[in-house]
């Protein structure tokens, strides 16, 4: 087994004080994702959602990565083969902890997009809608994050590593957001053992061949060094 993919949701960066859709009382629900997390809503207000990220972009530069983001980090480090980090999640945890072969499909806290030229750059700590892209000029700065009804980023490359890969890992996800929910289907399809580490069982938690329950700082490191514990001996580990 040489290489792995690893996929990860909110619950990864939950412990770190970065809050999950579900979270009571947390930033999530005291908004409504159709005005702050749609094109439409976008369109409505961008002042409100512009308010929304700007305050999530606070959040995530005054939390810091936790255990389950330094074990990754680790494992790509360590791990004799390729290991590649698919985050759901806009924080840059990951990176901060050292992780390197990160893709991030619904975008990035920390960059900024241009609505009218499609021109990327580094956000800066707050933005708002008057702000005027580098590149055209066109008071069109959003967020760089894919709202619902848009296309994640880098699908092709992520159907192509899916189905390249040995081991599939699905770390911290509800298994309710598609495309990525179809991760594990298309990876075992593919000949991938499959794992899931989560909190509790997720919505599409039958579909991997293993499941482990637990929080993320405390399952995810106790993977990891299970993993690199076996390849030192020289066994080929099965996830």
């Amino acid at each position: 087994m040489r290489n792995i993919v690893i996929l990860t949701g909110a619950g990864v960066s939950a412990e770190s004080g970065l809050g999950t859709f579900r979270d009571v009382g947390g930033l999530w629900t005291r908004f409504d994702l159709n005005d702050v997390a749609t094109p439409e809503g976008f369109a409505r207000d961008p002042a409100l959602v512009h308010d929304f990220y700007n305050a999530r972009r606070k959040n995530c530069r005054e939390s810091a990565p936790n255990a389950a983001h330094a074990a990754l980090a680790r494992l790509e480090r360590e791990w004799p083969g390729e290991v590649l980090v698919v985050t759901q999640n806009i924080d840059d945890l990951h990176e901060r902890a050292g992780s390197r072969a990160v893709w991030h499909m619904h975008g990035a806290l920390a960059r900024a997009l241009c609505g009218a030229c499609g021109h990327r750059w580094d956000a800066g700590e707050e933005m708002a809608p008057q702000d005027p892209c580098p590149a055209c000029r066109q008071p069109a700065t959003r967020p760089d994050v894919v709202w619902f009804g848009e296309v994640p980023y880098l699908m092709d490359e992520i159907f192509e590593a899916l189905t390249a890969c040995d081991l599939f890992v699905s770390v911290g996800t509800s298994g309710e957001v598609y495309p990525a929910a179809g991760f594990v289907q298309l990876a075992g399809e593919a000949g991938a053992r499959t794992l899931e580490l989560n909190l509790e069982a997720s919505a599409n938690a039958r579909a991997f061949d293993e499941q482990r329950e637990g929080p993320a700082t405390r399952v995810v490191p106790a993977w990891v060094e299970e993993m690199l514990g076996v390849s030192e001996l020289g066994h080929s580990p099965g996830g």
